[in-house]
């Protein structure tokens, strides 16, 4: 059974581990991994759960094993929410991203959004394929973005 709950203090150790893993963290800029001291993630969580509902980061878990996050950041302005998700190598291709995705998406929208998107690096080919499975399409970057967006990314946005 999966289970997808708001990130809380129980859950750092795993997000911590998640993000120090090359693997993961590759396709963002960190083939090492990126590394944080339990003080790093606890002042992020608390940045998180201050900016709950237009942010928020959820832990995603498959009979009580820890498989990674997926994330939605509400810009107001644009009515429109970044989406992200991260697994560890051994619960991907299992129809975990696609449940924990969906969730992230359904929970962007009930909070005002009109469109979710996400930005992929385009050699990451499975996201890209996820993200078209769940019916995002390939879009050019939304004029209000900065210069750097898109430099090593593809967008692909979703509408309600």
């Amino acid at each position: 059974m999966i289970i997808i709950r708001e990130t809380a203090k129980a859950d750092l150790d795993n997000v911590k581990a998640l993000w120090a893993d090359g693997d993961v963290m590759k396709f963002v800029g960190f083939p090492d991994g990126l590394h944080q001291t339990d003080e790093q993630m606890m002042r992020w969580l608390d940045r998180i759960c201050t900016a709950r509902p237009l942010t928020n980061h959820y832990s995603i878990y498959e009979d009580s094993v820890y498989c990674g996050e997926t994330f939605y950041k509400i810009d107001v302005a644009h009515k429109s929410a970044s989406l992200d998700i991260k697994l560890f190598s051994f619960a991907r291709g299992r129809g975990i991203a696609t449940t924990a995705l969906s969730y992230a998406i359904e929970k962007a929208f009930e909070n005002g959004v009109e469109k979710v998107w996400v930005d992929p690096n385009p050699d990451n080919i499975k996201a890209v394929n996820l993200y078209e499975r769940l019916g995002f399409v390939r879009r050019d970057f939304p004029a209000y973005f900065s210069e750097e967006a898109g430099g090593t990314s593809v967008y692909m946005e979703l509408k309600k």
